[in-house]
């Protein structure tokens, strides 16, 4: 009778416990916000952390562990934190938390890129238990959004002699929705338990369950069995592999992915410091060819260095369309001929199907105009330290990411062309440099964006890329999980709100 009574007092856990069953091809290394640089890291240690402000689902900058904030000037901004936030071991999280955080970020116990975004901080200081005033040295246009990364506990990290090895890195306490059950294992399963205590809900699912899967082939055969909720689908896999049993089980969702492909000229070096050629090698490639053949359509044509869709894509922006006409009058007014056609060579890496096909589509659209393209593909390191880095190139085909609020130094100002910098096709444009170094010290979103949009119409004015195209990110998510809302910033910004119906 006692076991009995043991067994119908556990009975409403089992048959209401929910599980969201997901996929994740490598371990993680340290599930730390400070310390995550790796892919696996940073996606477990979102679930588990917060920071003090968050982007809401129109990439609008939020509060998260802050209540509120405000500028009282240029450079000083205050934090009014959220009362009772609980430490995934109980303890109340405060401004303590914060500015230990911070001073551990900027100390030599640990080796992080992250810091780098903390170097116009001036001084952190707590007013109070729930404030905290953050000056910097002068007006930064990040000054907000760094405080995105996740706070760590002051009281179990003080401890800690050694961050970079402590036991916290593989066991993590957080204020997160999720939180961890045990340290994780290298390539074994990770299970997250929902945050009852969460300040925001209590996540409708109590459990996400990670199977470490190496392979997409392995992920898309437990997909289509059911063994997973969500996994992301290749364009060949939507179009030929989803028989009438995955769509009667999944829902697809779709939308541009947070990435482009472009082809970069080297830009000291003649035919291309000529920007007529350029114009007319951007006018003789069809972007649209590219993507019905290299994703069966599920793309979109690449226009400039900012994603669509944010403050800083001009809204009246009108892009340079497919004119292979107008590309051979321009060529033919330069001087190329048939006997005398302009030849050069396109670089890319070997380890990326889908660019070395767009290369060779590109180099027959080029031929059409009579342009001779020649290819050149070669192993990853190999094509970095040989050719991209030295600047040992005629054009290259690679990619970048795209960021919700963007940073344009790196890549577009002339203080990146030098040796390392990340502007190796040598683009100089006085006016961007003037526009960058503006936008740098401006809080205003508004005015911020308004910034961003006459840099990114003189960066396409000038072709020092040839932008190619945004590939779709295509993910399927079983069909007894309701409540998802896609949105600019991917599907799951309301995961807590997502909920299991059989």
């Amino acid at each position: 009778m006692f076991f009995r009574y043991i067994i119908l007092l556990f009975l409403p856990l089992i048959i209401y416990s929910t599980e969201f069953h997901r996929s994740i091809s490598s371990s993680p290394n340290r599930v730390n916000p400070l310390l995550a640089t790796d892919s696996a890291s940073g996606e477990i240690a979102g679930w588990i952390f917060n920071g003090l402000v968050k982007f809401d689902k129109n990439a609008k900058i939020v509060g998260d562990l802050a209540k509120n904030w405000k500028f009282e000037n240029n450079t000083t901004l205050v934090f009014n934190l959220r009362k009772g936030v609980k430490w995934h071991d109980g303890k109340e999280f405060t401004a303590d938390d914060v500015l230990f955080t911070y001073n551990l970020l900027n100390s030599k116990k640990i080796t992080t890129p992250y810091s780098s975004d903390f170097k116009e901080v001036k001084s952190v200081e707590v007013l109070d238990r729930y404030t905290l005033k953050v000056i910097y040295k002068k007006p930064y246009f990040k000054a907000l959004s760094i405080w995105m990364i996740g706070v760590l506990p002051k009281h179990l990290w003080e401890k800690e002699k050694n961050p970079m090895q402590s036991r916290l890195n593989k066991f993590a306490i957080g204020t997160g929705p999720y939180k961890m059950t045990k340290a994780f294992e290298v390539n074994k399963k990770i299970e997250l338990v929902a945050n009852r205590d969460y300040y925001e809900k209590k996540p409708n699912i109590d459990k996400i369950i990670y199977h470490f899967v190496g392979d997409e082939a392995t992920q898309f055969l437990m997909l289509k069995s059911k063994q997973l909720d969500i996994g992301g689908l290749t364009p060949l896999q939507v179009n030929r592999q989803l028989g009438k049993d995955f769509k009667k089980n999944f829902n697809i969702f779709e939308q541009p992915s947070h990435g482009y492909t472009y082809i970069g000229f080297n830009l000291r070096k003649p035919p291309f410091n000529n920007p007529k050629v350029r114009e007319a090698i951007a006018l003789a490639i069809n972007k649209q060819e590219l993507i019905d053949l290299l994703f069966f359509s599920h793309g979109k044509p690449c226009y400039g260095p900012f994603m669509p869709g944010t403050n800083a894509y001009p809204k009246d922006f009108k892009p340079l369309k497919y004119n292979p006409k107008k590309a051979r009058e321009i060529l033919k007014s330069l001087g190329y001929t048939k006997e005398h056609p302009l030849t050069f060579t396109i670089v890319t890496n070997s380890n990326n199907d889908i660019r070395v096909k767009a290369v060779e589509i590109i180099q027959q659209q080029l031929l059409k105009v009579g342009v001779v393209a020649k290819i050149r593909v070669m192993e990853w390191q190999a094509f970095l330290n040989t050719v991209v880095f030295p600047r040992k190139f005629d054009a290259v085909v690679l990619g970048w990411s795209l960021g919700l609020i963007p940073d344009a130094y790196s890549i577009w100002h002339s203080d990146g062309d030098k040796k390392g910098g990340f502007n190796f096709v040598g683009y100089h444009n006085r006016e961007v440099d003037k526009l960058i170094e503006q936008a740098k010290s401006e809080i205003d979103p508004k005015k911020f964006g308004a910034i961003y949009q006459k840099i990114f119409k003189q960066i396409v004015n000038d072709h020092p890329y040839i932008f190619l195209y945004i590939p779709n990110s295509i993910t399927a998510v079983s069909k007894k999980v309701k409540g998802v809302e896609p949105s600019i910033i991917g599907i799951e910004h309301n995961f807590i709100y997502w909920r299991i119906k059989d």
